[in-house]
This record gives structure tokens, C-alpha cells and sequence, in this order.
């Protein structure tokens, strides 16, 4: 059984809040996605699609059935895998996930990864509630599991999700094949790295309460308590400084109460002392995502990415899905095809360079601002200046102070990632 130890990277913080928790009628998602510090990961925009009945698919491992149609998404992912760790799609549903072991085992067979559920959720659903019917139905198929990072040594968890569209969100959590989920209507929410549906539960695996009871985890008396009934016993360091994340998460939420923006929510992605941004054991934040999601339907979602690590030193910049979506290449890293270290057998034998244009640029000016203090507080300034442009494109979108063709609104994610790479060269 594949499993983790005292020093297992164990991070990743997902954050939403629904009116009236938020300082306008909209649902605002974020999250940090923490991975292995060198692991590049790529912003990808996969345009709708029809496919022919019978067709299959090629995930991170294994295949699995083609629906007839695919949504539009944007994916933030490691550029090594199919899936990704957070994303959206042209509906207006936003996804993240996160690790989490549970007493229920984590096998080493290859399966659906967390992340190639997260991305077939949102090719497949048009709400929240959507996509957490296909999560579930896509796990009671075909599993979850496989090796969660590009390495020789196994890195296998199960995984906890956050989907949101522009009315509510849920809270999904798994063990193995069987999970519980958590509706959420009004407030803030978030979620690190552990198991946090207590007895609020909304939905639930039909099989959870009689598993738990014949494995002698609940004695069928007590009122049932998910996270209290799956987590395990003895919790290692790194699980006890999620623990410690989710409260610091809690409380910046609370603090902000009726006050959340995407900007509040980007500067609890920038928060070090709480070690939602991370750069520890190997790992740190290698990306991050914000998305503003208004309840009137004629107001298009904002998606604000990353692309690059360490939010506190990067620029969110903001896609919007339109006529003129497309995928910034700046953005793409390199493909390998069949020579790719995941393709081969045995995978992840040998290294290949991922880092992609803009990635490489913003490695280039983060060892400048740590090197020449002026320079370095120039591109700050700079990057400040271009992430306050987009967060201001959006509020005039939003107010319906201008509102400009279908075309710009779906090329302005690439004039960003132009601009931000003009920056750095």
C-alpha cells in the first residue's frame, strides 16, 4: 500500500465564499495549488468539442468512455498530466482539489487521478451540483489512484474537492471509492488538506455509514461524523500543519466576512505567516487562481491565473470566456509525445525540461528582486501596476461601465500574459 511519511508534502488551500459573504452578488473561488517546488505547472484553454459516440479518452493513466460533448475550460495543471489542479469552465464552475488520506487505504494502482476527475468534471458539468454527480459516478467506475507527482518514488492520496458555480458550492470529500459532500449557500468555506464534512452532511456514498460500521469505525449509535469516523487515528506532522492552515484559512475568511473581493481573497493566497503560501520541505505554491462568479447570468465569470509560482511575487491576470479564447502559448510548455518520462514504462525514469516562456522570464526576475534591491522594486511595482489593471478591467465589466466585444474579452488572459512577459524580458 502506497502511503505517506513524517516529511510527505501534504499542501494546498481552497477558499470560497458565497453572498453574503462576499462584497458583491457573486461566488469567489480561489486556491493555491502547493506541489513539488521545481514542478512547472501550464495554463491550458481546451475549446468545447463534440465527439463521436463510443470514442475514448486518454487520461493521466488510463482510458475511460468520451461523453458526446465537452465544455470549454481553462485548467491550471502540472504540465506532466492530463488533469488539473483547479480550473473553470465557460459555464461558470470552478473546481479545486486536495490531497487527504483517510483510514480507508490508498492503493498504488493506476487509476483516475484527482485531477483528471477535477477536469472531466468540468468538461462535463454546467453546475456545481453537476459536477459533483460526475465526480462521484467517474469514482464508482473506474477509482481513484496512481502516482501523484512526476518521480520514481510512488506519491499516491485520495483527494477532497471544492466546486462552485455562480449560485453555491459543495464540499466533496473521498475515501477510496465512498465520499460525503457539504452544500454551502451562504458564507465562507474553505478547505486544507483533511477531512472537514463533519454532520453536516447533504449527500453521501449509499454504502458510507455501513462500511464504517462493519470496519468498526462508528458503532451505529453516535450521530455520524465523517471527518471524526475516516480520519486516522495517529496523524502525522504535516496533517497537524494542515490543520493549523485550515484554522489560520477560517479565521482571514471570517475577518473579511461580508467584505470578500477577489482581491481579498488573492491577498489570503499572498499570506506567508499562515503558511497558505507556502515554501517549505521541498514544496511551495506553484500556482494560484481567483474567479469572481456573479449571480445575474448575463455577467460574464472572471477568472484570474497565475502561471507561475509564489503568488506573493506574481501577477494574477484575468481570462474571460468569449469568441476570442484561445490558448496563450507563452503559457504552454513543451510536449514530448511518446518519449514523455509519464509515457514510457517504467514512468519517471528519466527528466525532461517543462518550464515554459513565461514561467522561465518570471524565474529571471524573481532572482533579480532577490539580487538587486532597485531593480527587484521595479518589477514589483510593475507587476502591482498590471494586476491592478485587470482587477479594474473586471470591476468596469462588472458595473457595465464598458463592456467591449466578444473577441477582447476572450483574447485579454493572452494580452496579459504578452504584457507580463514584456515586463520580464
Amino acid at each position: 500500500m502506497a502511503s505517506w511519511s513524517s516529511d510527505t508534502p501534504c499542501s494546498c488551500d481552497c477558499f470560497v465564499s458565497v453572498p453574503p459573504a462576499s462584497a458583491i452578488p457573486a461566488v469567489i473561488f480561489a486556491k493555491n495549488s502547493d506541489r513539488p517546488r521545481d514542478e512547472v505547472q501550464e495554463v491550458v484553454f481546451v475549446p468545447a468539442g463534440t465527439h463521436a459516440p463510443g470514442s475514448r479518452l486518454q487520461c493521466t493513466y488510463i482510458e475511460v468512455e468520451q461523453v458526446s460533448r465537452t465544455h470549454a475550460v481553462i485548467l491550471s495543471r502540472p504540465s506532466w498530466l492530463w488533469g488539473a489542479e483547479m480550473g473553470a469552465n465557460e459555464h461558470g464552475v470552478c473546481i479545486g482539489n486536495e490531497a487527504v488520506w483517510t483510514k480507508e487505504p490508498v492503493g498504488e494502482g493506476e487509476a483516475l487521478l484527482g485531477m483528471d476527475l477535477l477536469r472531466l468534471a468540468l468538461e462535463r458539468s454546467s453546475s456545481a451540483l453537476e459536477a459533483l454527480r460526475v465526480i462521484t459516478d467517474l469514482l464508482a467506475r473506474y477509482g481513484q489512484g496512481g502516482s501523484c507527482r512526476e518521480d520514481p518514488t510512488l506519491f499516491c492520496y485520495h483527494n477532497t474537492f471544492l466546486l462552485a458555480d455562480r449560485t453555491e458550492a459543495w464540499v466533496l470529500e473521498t475515501a477510496g471509492r465512498l465520499w460525503a459532500a457539504q452544500r454551502i449557500q451562504e458564507g465562507a468555506r474553505n478547505i486544507s488538506n483533511q477531512l472537514s464534512v463533519g454532520t453536516d452532511i447533504s449527500a453521501e456514498h449509499a454504502d458510507l455509514r455501513t462500511h464504517a460500521l462493519a470496519q468498526g469505525w462508528w458503532d451505529g449509535q453516535s450521530t455520524f461524523d465523517f471527518a471524526q469516523v475516516f480520519s486516522l487515528t495517529q496523524q502525522p506532522v504535516r496533517m497537524e500543519a494542515a490543520k493549523a492552515r485550515f484554522r489560520a484559512g477560517q479565521q482571514l475568511l471570517q475577518q473579511q466576512q461580508g467584505g470578500i473581493t477577489a482581491e481579498v481573497m488573492m491577498g489570503i493566497l499572498r499570506n506567508k505567516d499562515s503558511g497558505i503560501c507556502m515554501d517549505s520541505g521541498g514544496f511551495r505554491t506553484t500556482a494560484s487562481m481567483v474567479s469572481i462568479l456573479p449571480r445575474d447570468p448575463t455577467q460574464p465569470c472572471v477568472h484570474f491565473l497565475t502561471a507561475t509560482p509564489d503568488p506573493s511575487r506574481s501577477v494574477f491576470k484575468p481570462f474571460i470566456f468569449g469568441a476570442g479564447a484561445a490558448q496563450a502559448p507563452q503559457v504552454l510548455s513543451p510536449t514530448f509525445g511518446a518519449r514523455d518520462p509519464v509515457r514510457t514504462q517504467p514512468r519517471f525514469q528519466t527528466q525532461v525540461d517543462r518550464r515554459h516562456t513565461l514561467y522561465l522570464r518570471h524565474q529571471v526576475a524573481l532572482g533579480l528582486i532577490e539580487s538587486e534591491q532597485d531593480r527587484g522594486q521595479q518589477l514589483r511595482q510593475k507587476q502591482r501596476d498590471l494586476e491592478q489593471e485587470g482587477l479594474e478591467a473586471a470591476r468596469r465589466l462588472l458595473a457595465g461601465e464598458q463592456v467591449p466585444p466578444p473577441q477582447e474579452l476572450g483574447g485579454l488572459f493572452q494580452a496579459f500574459v504578452e504584457r507580463e512577459s514584456r515586463v520580464y524580458a
